[in-house]
This record gives structure tokens, sequence and C-alpha cells, in this order.
């Protein structure tokens, strides 16, 4: 009964609160289902990582390379240093610097995989200068786990060519050379080398980032219901 003579207006309010919160509510949960959904890859990829490291022919017959991202593999092989290509404006350890990527041929096999060897500070006196990176020659080892193809920057042009480039895709990189390169990459892994650091970042799925999401929108929902009840309920009730 004490509803029913309220003002339209009371239930126009009514109306948008209930809306609003439910809105609210509703992405609070969609983040945290987001969240689960990212500590299970997460746990996932942790798991990867205590199997056994893959080798070269094991890696080579491997049909989707995207179900086994973040295996650990010690492979053997002999560098293609013609192909090296060196991805620009790429940072680590707070320097910006080159990305290196040359593909390595798999020893008994005739595939070819992209290897993501580590990071080489550039000139910045000669921006078209290359850093000294040593290749080695004949067969070598090369230890990392399995990576999604460089991930690219923005790029203000169309596709890129030569040594230094912004960006990379694996297809025309393919289709440019000839190279049976695999559906993936490696991303080398161990102590500095050949010239380059390799203090890659764990991988990290952003767990946290959905928590603080939903947080927040948890947070609006509640507040959208404490100020609907002080305003529209105790406020005038407190007037009277």
């Amino acid at each position: 009964m004490i509803f029913a003579l309220k003002s339209p207006r009371f239930w126009v309010i009514t109306l948008a609160t209930l809306l609003v919160a439910g809105a609210t509510f509703s992405l609070g949960q969609w983040q945290l289902r987001r969240a689960a959904q990212k500590q299970a890859l997460q746990a996932a990829i942790e798991s990867r990582n205590m199997l056994p490291a893959l080798d070269g022919k094991a890696l080579a017959a491997i049909e989707d390379i995207a179900k086994e991202l973040h295996r650990r593999v010690s492979v053997q092989g002999v560098w293609q240093p013609a192909q090296t290509i060196y991805l620009d404006n790429r940072p680590m350890d707070g320097r910006s610097g080159f990305w290196v990527l040359t593909p390595l041929s798999l020893q008994g096999s005739q595939q070819v995989v992209l290897v993501q060897r580590g990071w080489a500070p550039r000139n910045f006196s000669d921006r078209t200068r290359l850093p000294d990176v040593a290749t080695p020659t004949g067969v070598v080892t090369v230890e990392g786990r399995i990576a999604p193809a460089p991930s690219k920057l923005y790029e203000f042009k169309g596709e890129d060519s030569g040594r230094i480039r912004q960006n990379l895709d694996l297809n025309a990189f393919r289709a440019e050379t000839g190279l049976p390169l695999l559906n993936g990459s490696l991303l080398q892994t161990g102590a500095p080398s050949d010239g380059l650091l390799r203090d890659w970042p764990a991988p990290n799925l952003g767990v946290e980032k959905h928590y603080g999401y939903a947080f927040q929108w948890f947070g609006m929902c509640g507040l959208v219901l404490i100020l609907y009840v002080w305003f529209q309920l105790i406020l005038p009730l407190r007037k009277k």
C-alpha cells in the first residue's frame, strides 16, 4: 500500500534504477566468468610447462600448434640467417630495440619454424644499421616454448619488406621465402647469447584485470541501490 500513491516520477526512477542495477550486476558476473575462464587457461599453460620438452620431430608432427602453445621444446636444426628479420620498436627491460627472428630448419624434418631469438638494441644515430647478432652455423640446439606468431603493432602502411620491419605476417613471409614454415613460432629462452637478451615476460592472461572490473561493476550496482533507497525511500520519510 505504501507504493500505491507514488507519483509517475517515482516509478520511472524505480524502473531506471532496476535496469541500471541489473545491467551492472550482470556485467560484474560476466567479468567473473571471464576471470574463471582465464584461470582455467592459465592452469592449462602451467600444466603444459610441466610436460617433457618436445623434440623437432614431435614439433613438426603437431597438426594444430595452437593447442600446444607455451609447451616447452628442445629442438635441433640449422639457422637460415639470410631470412633473419628485425622487428622494430619492440621493448625489453624498458628499452626500445629489435626482436630478432630467424627461421630454423628442423633436423630430421622438412619443416621450418620461425624462432623469436631475442632482443637487440638499435643504433639511434643510424636507424638503418643492424645490431651485431651472431648466428652460429651448422646444427644448433634451441630451447624455448611454443608461441604464436609475433604480435603486431599498428601499421601506417601495407606489408613491410626488407630486414627491418614493423610487423611480420607469417603467411606472407612463408610465400615470400618459399620456406615450409609451421603455423606458429618458438620463443627462444635461456641466458643471453649471440648478442641477444631473452628476458621475455611470463605469460599473463590478465586475470586480475577481470576481478578489478567485476569489483567496479558490483560497486556501481551497490551505489545505485544505496542512492535509490536513500533518496526515494528514506529521505522522503524523514521529511514527513
